[in-house]
């Protein structure tokens, strides 16, 4: 599932329960309309994840800020290009229940010459040739063949009008979801960045603190366990910072890899995310407008109005047809000599035994019905939890930066009263190594508990179908205010 690569930064399970929830609940609309009708292959999760690189690396870094990054995202992103495959696969389909109701008109144009051997056919009559010709002839004729009566063909193009509406749709949240992806990648790259930027921060004051070490041994005034206490902090540190650094490449490669940047092309993120509190927002609104916005959920009702029409097409195969056949020409030795013929039939048909072929039919239909109805209901319903679930993780997000900065002011002044007591030969440097652990403990938080409120407000964008507003929702206010 995506965001798999967020478990080196120490996220926890909110945001990425969250973004996997709206990926896969996004996806099943285009998985129900592929039961009603067949269509080209559509995006899964993992397709937003990939993309169709665009351009060529330089030796230039290239500053990419989030506008951008979701501009090129909204080109290149796989699941963006699948989804206007599966869409032209649709309109494919229309086109073709269409030609069922349209006449069927084809012209041809046949030359003839022959020559015939009868001696070769066993007939032989005294006095008579046995080769005759060579002749020939020439024929002109077009064909017209017209459905007039055929409830069947009418209801399944309508229906199939259905599920092209339905892929106009799904393309659409497509573009959503790819926002919400390439989103929580930069987002996750800015973290990376907090996160080095932070633990390179205690990696210099443990060197300070690890020098102070070492000259009060050298000195004697320390005995050697200060030393080694502080040598191991430090190092302990250095591991850190190298598996920091290792996750932050990882994740701009993930970037990369979401918008088609080429890999080996450099890049800064030009952005930040800083900490805006969430403006208070209107629940029964707030769900109101999902219900009217969201694509996947329009998507998903046009989806069951088409296996609502299947299911009628297929009663409809027990109604009579009626056919119309004409067939006009010239025909003669060639052009100048020839003479003009014609051929019209009607043709009514009623099914008198083949009730239970249509009655197979009913079924698979009725039971492609049913699911239709059962994963529109669910939807209704997944679209008021994602709501509800990205107001919560918000609101835990929000406590949790306010209650993680804090806790970062109070660690670093706890360091800097144990560095001092450790200077003036107060105390060992014990409470040293234990303030220092409790400031990186505290600046992992404040970075993993940003980041999970940044990318709860996304997700919050998401769920009401307002993804492309992304900006006033990370600056903490709901779209349109």
């Amino acid at each position: 599932m995506p965001l798999e690569n967020s478990r080196k930064f120490r996220v926890g399970p909110c945001a990425c329960a969250v973004f996997a929830a709206l990926m896969l609940g996004s996806l099943s609309a285009g998985v129900a309309g592929a039961q009603t009708t067949p269509t080209a292959a559509g995006p899964t999760a993992q397709s937003f994840q990939g993309s169709v690189a665009e351009g060529t690396a330089n030796g230039q870094v290239m500053d990419l800020t989030l506008d951008d990054a979701i501009q090129r995202g909204l080109r290149t992103n796989l699941g963006v290009i699948l989804s206007g495959t599966q869409t032209a696969s649709a309109k494919g389909q229309r086109l073709s229940q269409l030609q069922n109701l349209l006449p069927s008109v084809d012209a041809s144009f046949k030359e003839s010459y022959q020559q015939v051997d009868l001696a070769a056919e066993g007939i032989r009559f005294p006095g008579f040739p046995t080769i005759i010709g060579p002749y020939g002839f020439t024929d002109i004729r077009a064909s017209l063949t017209w459905s007039l009566v055929d409830v069947k063909s009418l209801r399944s193009y309508i229906a199939a009008k259905h599920n092209f509406a339905a892929a106009q749709l799904t393309a659409d949240d497509a573009k959503q979801m790819v926002i919400l992806t390439v989103g929580n990648a930069y987002l996750l790259v800015v973290a990376d960045e907090t996160e080095v930027a932070s633990v390179q921060a205690q990696v210099t004051t443990s060197k300070v603190s690890l020098d102070q070490a070492v000259a009060n041994h050298e000195a004697g005034t320390a005995p050697k366990i200060d030393e080694l206490r502080a040598r191991v902090d430090y190092q302990t540190l250095e591991q850190q910072l190298i598996s920091a650094q290792n996750a932050l490449e990882k994740d701009r490669l993930s970037l990369a890899r979401t918008i088609g940047l080429p890999l080996d092309q450099k890049f800064n993120v030009a952005d930040r995310a800083p900490y805006a509190a969430f403006d208070e927002i209107d629940l029964n609104a707030a769900l109101k407008q999902a219900h009217v916005d969201r694509k996947d959920l329009a998507a998903m009702v046009e989806q069951t109005k088409a296996a609502e029409l299947q299911r009628k097409a297929a009663t409809a195969e027990r109604f009579p047809m009626l056919k119309v056949d004409a067939d006009y020409g010239d025909i003669g030795v060639n052009v100048g000599n020839s003479h003009g013929t014609v051929d019209a039939s009607g043709n009514f048909s009623v099914p008198v035994f083949k009730e239970f072929g249509i009655r197979g039919d009913e079924q698979q239909a009725q039971s492609q019905l049913d699911t239709a109805k059962a994963q529109l209901s669910d939807k209704n319903a997944q679209v008021d939890a994602d709501v509800r679930d990205a107001l919560l993780d918000i609101e835990s997000a929000q406590k949790q930066v306010e209650v993680a900065k804090s806790n970062v002011d109070l660690a670093s002044e706890a360091l800097s009263e144990a560095q001092q007591r450790y200077k003036a030969g107060v105390s060992d440097n014990l409470p040293v190594s234990q303030a220092e652990q409790s400031v990186a403990q505290a600046n992992d938080q404040y970075v993993s508990s940003l980041y999970r409120h940044n990318v709860a407000k996304l997700s919050l964008a998401r769920s009401l179908g307002a993804a492309g507003q992304y900006k006033t929702y990370l600056e903490g206010k709901q779209g349109g205010k």
